[in-house]
């Protein structure tokens, strides 16, 4: 690996971008066999792996937000030196958002939600038919689910959520560069000024109250309803946005506190297991629920924070692997999740092993988005190649591809924890 001296890149967030991508997969079949809902359920489905699953649950979505502004940052800076308008970099910003996900929308995602309709609700219309009730915005897909009446809300976006949170976040973010970058500058200097104690505890606060927020609001990917969800996302959006302005100073404090951290992330999951474990179908002491809230949200800033101060000290280089795995998340992310759910019923016939099937479900996963990747981006034309989330470019270049891999940096998945 060449090493970054002089490269103003924070090459350590692409790959734990990259990193962070490689959980995708995995997690999200992982969510087939446990409890937690998801859109198709193994017979299998237990609750064996959720506390592996709870170890990545509060924190990994968190910190693609907090590379996110980051990345954004980085990128107006860049546009800048480069000589192109703040107009410039919002429309090409939009453009790689916003066009994937109204393909998304109609193409890649429905499969889940009839295959969803089709184990929960016992749905017998054809693939053709359930097309032309998502279209129709049919609100008819209902059941009692928790005391409740749960109706599925069609058209829907399911895990491709996070790109109009991004593309807001991103907005409000964008506006602020525009029209307050004094503030920011002086926000990032007071940043980088920070001891231990305002690292590890000072910046956890936003997500602690963040947390509180949860029984109120539940998680929905309702953009215009979701309270609890932007508390934390789009704080930490901002917060990547000031980390980058605060420059190496603040990624070098970071780095020094990364044990304390590391320790405090992985305290805080053991006492969120025994809090779990003795509380299971029984609803906690107030105090105690308000105390383990605020035990969540210091795990997501301790482990944001120690994922940082390692990759800070240990991956801030460059190499040709970096380029290519960092253009290829963002379209592994818009076909995982329906790759999985369609693989989960080619394999149910099967019968198979929960350990082998969900070996299989991972490697031909990746094997499959890989594959589409590939023909992608050496097939199809530049703009139908977007829709999938790949550059049109047939070569990686360091200096063309640098605006690609900023926005290819900020997508990832939907991920639900227990409230």
């Amino acid at each position: 690996m060449k090493q970054a001296t002089h490269n103003p890149r924070l090459f350590f967030l692409d790959w734990l971008r990259i990193l962070a991508f490689g959980l995708l997969v995995p997690y999200h079949v992982g969510m087939y066999y446990v409890t937690w809902g998801w859109h198709v359920k193994s017979p299998a489905a237990s609750s064996t792996l959720e506390p592996l699953m709870l170890l990545s649950a509060p924190w990994r979505l968190g910190l693609l937000f907090f590379i996110g502004g980051a990345a954004l940052a980085q990128a107006w800076v860049r546009a800048q030196a480069q000589g192109h308008t703040p107009a410039r970099l919002l429309r090409r910003r939009s453009a790689r958002l916003l066009l994937p996900l109204v393909f998304g929308m109609l193409v890649i995602v429905p499969p889940q939600s009839y295959f969803e309709v089709v184990q929960k609700l016992a749905y017998s219309g054809s693939y053709f038919e359930f097309m032309q009730q998502y279209l129709q915005g049919y609100e008819g897909f209902c059941r009692i689910e928790e005391g409740s009446r749960q109706c599925l809300s069609l058209p829907t976006w399911n895990h491709l959520w996070f790109l109009p949170y991004l593309w807001v976040y991103g907005l409000i973010g964008w506006l602020l560069l525009h029209q307050a970058p004094a503030v920011l500058a002086q926000c990032g200097r007071r940043l980088a000024a920070l001891g231990p104690w305002g690292l590890l505890l000072g910046l956890a606060v936003p997500l602690i109250l963040a947390r509180q927020l949860a029984l109120a609001f539940p998680s929905t990917h309702n953009l215009k309803w979701d309270w609890y969800n932007h508390a934390q996302y789009l704080s930490l959006f901002l917060l990547g946005m000031l980390a980058s302005h605060a420059g190496s100073a603040f990624w070098a404090r970071l780095s020094a506190v990364r044990w304390p951290a590391l320790v405090g992330a992985l305290a805080a999951w053991a006492l969120l297991l025994v809090y779990f474990d003795a509380y299971d179908g029984a609803t906690p002491p107030e105090t105690l629920r308000v105390l383990m809230r605020g035990v969540w949200g210091l795990m997501q800033w301790w482990s944001t924070a120690a994922a940082c101060g390692f990759a800070y000290l240990h991956l801030n280089a460059d190499s040709a692997w970096r380029r290519r795995l960092g253009a290829a998340v963002f379209c592994v992310y818009i076909l995982h999740q329906t790759v999985i759910v369609l693989l989960t019923q080619l394999l149910a016939p099967l019968q198979l092993t929960p350990l082998l099937e969900g070996l299989m479900l991972v490697l031909m996963t990746w094997m499959l988005c890989a594959l589409v990747y590939g023909l992608a981006r050496r097939v199809l034309p530049a703009p139908l190649a977007l829709l999938l989330g790949v550059d049109g470019a047939k070569t990686p270049d360091p200096q063309a591809g640098r605006a690609a891999a900023t926005i290819a940096a900020l997508a990832t998945v939907d991920a639900k924890s227990p409230q």
